[in-house]
């Protein structure tokens, strides 16, 4: 039966102890870690629109491509002197 009495106050103060460690250890680290993933989520989504916006490039050029392969003659060749700048000659570029 003593040893009952003796063990109502050591779990009292031990509860009270867990608490306390929880509130200074514990929630400090769970609030930084909840800050670390909302930057690396910020990142993450950053990236994505990064990734979108170059494959939205990437299709629009191919879109062109595609376009300027099945134009035939005389329409390609409009297109093509159409993009030259006024004045400037043609470069070859040697292999």
């Amino acid at each position: 039966m003593n040893n009952i009495a003796l063990l109502i106050p050591i779990m009292g103060i031990s509860c009270g102890l867990v608490a306390i460690i929880g509130g200074v250890f514990v929630r400090p680290w769970f609030k930084y870690r909840e800050k670390q993933l909302a930057t690396e989520a910020s990142m993450v989504a950053e990236k994505a629109a990064q990734y979108a916006a170059q494959t939205e490039r990437l299709e629009q050029r191919v879109r062109v491509l595609e376009r300027i392969i099945t134009d035939r003659g005389l329409v390609l060749s409009d297109e093509i002197e159409g993009l030259r700048i006024p004045g400037e000659t043609p470069v070859r570029i040697e292999h």
